[in-house]
């Protein structure tokens, strides 16, 4: 069983565990694959504290160890006139993929940002080969509304593709 919640900056180390090794294998986010914690941390957190008003930071806590064991960060795509359509970011813990967690995650950030008024949600760059995402996305209602080729240079498969994914909420 599962249980979201805010993040707190006790998460961090948590956090950290599974964000390095996706950071460090490059296969499904933008990210620098050498970034130190520090700069993690931006990622995760980016600015100082409410520059982003938007911006929520959950995780995933496993009730049976009490172990945080995915995390994810939801925020206004754009701003201004673009302020409606949220975006997000879904991380992981390795040794607990294939147990529902990605997809709880994502349907409590959905609720999460129903509630919150925002009216569809965006991915900005899904990577083409990221098979179990976009399957994910796509079993949630997610299109992908365009594909930048070549966008995304994967260490394993050279350049591939970056979707643009999309669903009302």
């Amino acid at each position: 069983m599962l249980r979201f919640r805010q993040a707190e900056p006790e998460d961090w180390p948590a956090i950290w565990s599974i964000l390095e090794p996706v950071a460090r294998a490059g296969e499904t986010y933008c990210w620098d694959t050498t970034m130190d914690e520090a700069a993690g941390r931006l990622e995760w957190f980016p600015g100082p504290a409410g520059t982003d008003p938007s911006l929520r930071v959950v995780v995933a806590v496993d009730e049976a160890d009490g172990r945080v064991v995915g995390t994810a960060q939801l925020h206004a795509n754009r701003g201004g006139n673009g302020a409606h359509v949220a975006n997000a970011s879904f991380l992981v813990a390795a040794d607990a993929g294939g147990r529902g967690v990605g997809r709880a995650l994502a349907g409590h950030v959905l609720e999460e940002a129903r509630a919150a008024g925002y009216t569809a949600m965006q991915f900005n760059a899904v990577v083409q080969t990221n098979e179990r995402a976009l399957a994910l996305w796509s079993s949630l209602g997610f299109t992908i509304v365009g594909t930048v080729p070549g966008a995304f240079r994967h260490p394993g498969v050279g350049p591939t593709g970056l979707h643009i994914m999309h669903r009302v909420l």
